[in-house]
């Protein structure tokens, strides 16, 4: 996907790409590229692949909820997808980006510098870790490509505040559905959506899910991942 063609396609969708939102995009992208010289940050490294499989994928989010003046946590934010685009694309909501590995946080901290986004916190803290400290804060939780829906189901429930929505972002998810049916009553979570669409020109699937929080969280969730992980 070229740059033309990014601007066609979240037109298509309904988002307006203008050109202070371009040239973050481009100072991004030359980041992302210098970078992954130095630390392993992503497999997707190529201009027209970083437009589609990185920026537009991200930005897709937009069309599943308002996303204007939220309180957002993007957690396993890896090297800020999609944080960091939400991060340039809603600049009155403010965005939380959650990272472990803390050259990954090295990256995020340069380019929220870079990029003058006085919007975002970058946290360089496990999951379970900040979810058990900062409980029920979040108007709005995501994910992509973190892990198991059964265990990002459990690391995101107590970051989020009652009627707040989990959106996570997953290619394959049929399987995962049904491993993880049981937990949305015993975390109180509601299933209201499944948003299927499609990368354009390489036409490969994508989903979010949209989840509703319906009760307090207990005190003992989350447990820690290696645990949720053998169960």
């Amino acid at each position: 996907m070229t740059k033309e063609e990014f601007i066609k396609y979240c037109l298509d969708i309904d988002i307006e790409v203008n050109d202070e939102i371009l040239y973050k995009l481009d100072k991004y992208k030359s980041l992302l590229q210098e970078w992954n010289n130095k630390f392993n940050l992503t497999t997707i490294i190529n201009d027209n692949d970083i437009y589609l499989k990185h920026f537009y994928d991200s930005i897709y989010l937009g069309t599943v909820e308002d996303l204007n003046n939220k309180t957002i946590c993007d957690f396993g934010s890896g090297a800020g997808f999609p944080g960091i685009i939400l991060a340039i694309f809603y600049p009155t909501s403010k965005i939380t980006l959650l990272e472990s590995n803390n050259k990954k946080c090295t990256f995020l901290e340069e380019v929220k510098k870079e990029l003058d986004l006085n919007n975002t916190t970058i946290i360089n803290e496990r999951a379970e870790d900040y979810g058990r400290k900062n409980r029920e804060i979040f108007d709005i939780v995501t994910c992509r490509a973190v892990s198991a829906l059964n265990i990002i189901l459990e690391l995101s429930i107590s970051l989020l505040k009652v009627n707040g929505l989990f959106l996570p972002m997953k290619s394959n998810v049929e399987e995962e559905l049904i491993e993880s049916k049981n937990k949305e009553s015993l975390l109180g979570y509601k299933m209201i959506d499944r948003i299927n669409y499609v990368l354009p020109i390489e036409k490969s699937n994508r989903n979010i899910l949209k989840y509703i929080k319906t009760k307090k969280t207990d005190l003992k969730y989350p447990r820690s991942y290696n645990l949720i992980k053998k169960q």
